[in-house]
Parts: structure tokens; sequence; C-alpha cells
């Protein structure tokens, strides 16, 4: 269920400050100090210069690093892989994998959101044909988006660091690969827990509207907290993330990010432009960071 809004466990308070997206790096041997600002892929790019302290972190930057290279994950090959990547196997479609009473509380969430449904030919050509996983993926997404205003596709707030750097002949790199990203997202769970976790959007329309309005209040507010907050509801059911699920959606990476960065900072100053959720809480990166001995400092 929680895709693109993982569940956390709650332990920011006393860890982060409540309205600061950007955070300084210091200490621990670093001749220069480096960034990492937490970014929501869904944003105004103007939003950019709410932002205190964003514009002198990257001038004082000489590299920014995101989760991925976005040009790279753009590429022709990287976008066959994944549409490779978010099909069913051969002869599999999900009208096939749901029941016949599954599919139609599938059709009404999809028209409700989109205008149309399964039973439009085009639809049920395309995207009758992807795993669970990547139609929830789009589904949610859709959903982000009519809540929240500002949104090109062309030019989004992830990517907008990245081609800053490009523009100012600065380095860019990634802390994974569209290979990692893509197998964790679409083949990380099987089909049938795939499955249950569609049907748990489709049957909690309520709850995941509060929770998306959550995320979107709490980020343009500049709040780590209550973007924890919101993320961390639960239904208290088998539609909550298992831990193995949050530990590779968040944690694992977190940890795994945290081991690649110092060597990144010690060659030059870097500012690490990654998802907001992965900053805050006991095991974020934030947290990670001042326990292997860095000064962490949020940019007011």
């Amino acid at each position: 269920m929680k895709r693109i809004v993982f569940t956390l466990v709650l332990a920011c308070a006393a860890l982060c400050s409540p309205a600061q997206l950007l955070y300084r790096i210091s200490g621990n041997g670093l001749p220069s100090p480096s960034y990492i600002i937490g970014t929501y892929h869904l944003a105004d790019v103007g939003f950019v210069d709410s932002i205190p302290g964003i514009r002198q972190a990257m001038n004082d930057c000489q590299q920014v690093y995101g989760e991925l290279v976005m040009d790279e994950m753009m590429s022709p090959d990287s976008m066959a892989m994944m549409q490779q990547a978010m099909m069913l196997p051969e002869g599999m479609t999900l009208e096939k994998l749901l029941t016949s009473e599954e599919m139609t509380r599938l059709n009404a969430y999809m028209k409700s959101l989109m205008g149309m449904d399964m039973t439009n030919p085009m639809i049920a050509q395309e995207m009758g044909k992807w795993t669970p996983s990547a139609l929830s993926t789009t589904l949610s997404s859709l959903s982000y988006m009519k809540k929240t205003s500002g949104f090109d596709p062309q030019n989004q707030f992830d990517n907008y660091f990245q081609k800053e750097a490009v523009k100012q002949g600065k380095g860019v790199g990634g802390l994974e690969t569209t290979v990692f990203q893509l197998n964790m997202l679409f083949k990380s769970q099987t089909l049938e827990r795939q499955k249950e976790l569609l049907m748990c959007q489709v049957d909690n329309v309520a709850f995941m509207d509060e929770m998306t309005d959550g995320v979107i209040k709490a980020f343009y507010a500049q709040d780590l907290n209550a973007i924890k907050e919101a993320m961390d509801a639960k239904l208290y059911n088998s539609c909550d993330s298992r831990p193995e699920e949050e530990d590779a959606l968040i944690y694992n990476r977190n940890a795994d990010w945290v081991k690649k960065m110092p060597a990144l900072m010690a060659k030059k100053p870097t500012l690490f432009a990654v998802g907001a959720a992965h900053l805050p809480g006991e095991k974020g990166v934030l947290n990670l960071l001042r326990e292997a001995g860095y000064k962490v400092e949020g940019i007011k």
C-alpha cells in the first residue's frame, strides 16, 4: 500500500527541526560542508526559492547526487527496461489475476480517478497487462497530481537540482541505478502481495486521500515531522507495510546511501537531493550521518 507513501517508525522529534528541508553536513574530517535536501517528486519547481539557503548551497557545492541520474533514467534503454519491469508474465492479465468482484471494485476506483477503467478496450490493452505494483504506483501518482498544483512532468522537482548542476558545469551522479529501483518497485514482492496491496488502495480511498493531503501540506510547510506523522498512519491490518518491505523501501537504502556519501563528500562538496521520506527518524539519513560522526544542521 505504501509504494508512494512509506510507513516509518516515529522517532523524529529529537532528531530534526520541524520546518526545514535543507541540511548542512560538516565535520568528521570534511574539507568543506556538503548539503542534503528532502524532495517531493510532484512539487512545484517554483517552490525551490522558498527553501532557505538553497541557492547558497547550490553555489557552494561542486556536484549534485540524487537517488538516480535522472537523464539516464529517461534514456530509451531505461524506459524500455521500465516498460518490461511493469509487465505481467506473458499470457497473464489483471483480469485473470483478480476475481470478477475485485475487478468491479478496481474499475470503480479507476473510473472515479481517471474517468476510464478496464472496460475501455484501450485501457485494458495497456494497463490490463501491468503488474499490480505498476498499476498501483501509477494510480497513486494520478491521485497525487489531482491534489497538487504546479506539477510539470517535463520539469520535475527531483530533477531540478541535477539540471541546474549541468547548466553550471558541475558533476551529477546517482546513489542507485535504474535497474536497482525498477527491481525494488516492481519485482520485490510476489504477485499475490502486489494484488493485496492494490486492493488495499482501492478499498481505502478516504484513508489514502487523508494521508496524501497531510504529506502535501507538510512538505510545503517544510515540516519533516509532519511528513513523517502523515506517512506513519496505519490501518492495523494486512494493508500496512511489513517490516521487510519497510527495510527494502526505506531503511536498507538509507544505510547504503550513508555508506556511499562519505567518499563523495570528501572528494567534492556535494548537494544530495533525495526523497524527504528518507531524512527523518532514528534510521533516517540525518540521524545515520550524525551517528557516523558528522555534524548535521538545518538551514534556516
